[in-house]
């Protein structure tokens, strides 16, 4: 079997960026950009004022001046007049300077006079309150890197030089399917709160996770456990740029998913992997469609979402750093585990008091049918396999799971 890296590994070796597409601005927060983006002006496009005030040449200003005010400007307009000696045109914030003025007096530190002339209090700003032309952006400079993720400030940069349509990698169609004889979707609660049937919950997780990860979710349902059913659920994922399934991949009579793919000619790259939750997980190629299978207790579908799929949807959307990095914690408490695999225990991190080293405690009984314990989880604790007990006090490593920093490699 391999380790959760290596699996991790050779899912990503079949995984490329999709083909980019052009969106508008409003339809590109958080896509890749494909491209290079080069501006095709200069920002700002003119000198102009950073405050309320009045334009002047430094020359000309000292304590207890009056200036000639020959024109008023405001932001949308632009001066009719160039700046003579002796002279100042009102002028408002975001306005360009006129010719000969380099400097902006704050209103604050004027008194004006007859409405055609204005004192200078204090001349402090003599220099200053310029926005040269350019000194954010030049023109023909690249502005965004292909390969940057397009939050609010670059999305504010591309409509500043009327980039109106950036190119970026298209966002996957992730097919999921659930399966089971025993599963059926909250339309029929009252056999739920029964007892005779257990609610889909892995079909909302999924939906959830797929959105999270900025891919689009397409849900197959839920297939009963026959070949028939199966083939009958894969055949609505065509198109799909991602196929990821739940339950039906362990050795069981009814474990059918994997025998359903490879005679629909998928070709299975893994099979298993050492790790605790999580070991039934199949990765293939159904044509072109990677598929990855995860297994059916909802503890271990999220974890392996987590460490597997979500990496495999970055790496679709452009995401040159799929994987969520790790960050060492002082486990609190005892721990003891049973087989040799790498265990990913649902934990609360936060700073400890005193200190402020982070600190691990586990979110309670870690059984993968335990939903609860992964939603009061903040953190996965990783314990590598040669340790079977942990005592308080030692270091391990943790995913965070809302940790907004990636890294390229797997580093559990």
């Amino acid at each position: 079997m391999l380790t959760p890296a290596e699996a991790a590994r050779q899912i990503l070796a079949h995984i490329r960026p999709l083909d980019p597409e052009r969106r508008p601005l409003r339809e590109a927060l958080d896509r890749v950009l494909a491209e290079d983006v080069a501006s095709p002006i200069d920002l700002p496009p003119w000198d102009n004022s950073a405050m309320d005030g009045y334009a002047v040449r430094a020359a000309d200003v000292g304590t207890d001046v009056q200036l000639q005010v020959i024109e008023t400007v405001a932001a949308g307009q632009f001066p009719q007049r160039p700046l003579g000696a002796g002279e100042a045109t009102r002028i408002f914030t975001g306005a360009p300077l006129p010719s000969g003025a380099d400097s902006v007096i704050r209103q604050e530190d004027t008194e004006p006079g007859d409405g055609t002339r204005v004192r200078v209090t204090n001349p402090r700003d003599a220099g200053k309150n310029v926005r040269r032309r350019g000194e954010d952006i030049r023109r023909g400079a690249t502005v965004l890197a292909a390969g940057t993720v397009l939050g609010p400030a670059q999305l504010g940069v591309l409509a500043s030089i009327a980039h109106a349509a950036p190119l970026v990698h298209r966002a996957p169609r992730v097919a999921f399917l659930g399966s089971g004889d025993e599963i059926v979707d909250l339309d029929r609660r009252e056999e739920i709160l029964a007892g005779t049937k257990i609610a889909t919950s892995n079909s909302y997780i999924l939906h959830a996770a797929i959105r999270r990860a900025g891919g689009v979710p397409v849900e197959l349902g839920v297939a009963r456990d026959t070949t028939e059913s199966l083939r009958e659920h894969f055949a609505r994922a065509a198109g799909a740029d991602l196929l990821v399934t739940t339950a039906g991949v362990s050795v069981g009579e009814h474990d059918l998913v994997r025998a359903v793919l490879t005679e629909l000619g998928a070709e299975m790259k893994l099979w298993r992997i050492r790790m605790r939750p999580g070991a039934p997980v199949g990765f293939g190629l159904l044509g072109t469609t990677p598929w990855i299978g995860l297994p059916g207790n909802p503890v271990s579908t999220m974890c392996t979402f987590e460490l597997l799929v979500r990496p495999a949807i970055r790496r679709m959307l452009g995401h040159a750093l799929p994987f969520r990095r790790t960050v060492p914690v002082v486990v609190a408490e005892p721990i003891t585990l049973g087989p040799k695999l790498r265990h990913f225990l649902r934990a609360v991190v936060a700073p400890r008091a005193g200190d402020g080293a982070l600190e691990a405690r586990l979110t309670g009984p870690q059984g993968s049918g335990i939903l609860t314990s992964m939603a009061r989880a903040n953190a996965l604790l990783i314990v590598p396999e040669d340790r079977p007990a942990v005592t308080a006090g030692e270091v391990l490593s943790a995913i965070l799971l809302e940790d907004p920093h990636h890294v390229a490699a797997p580093p559990f």
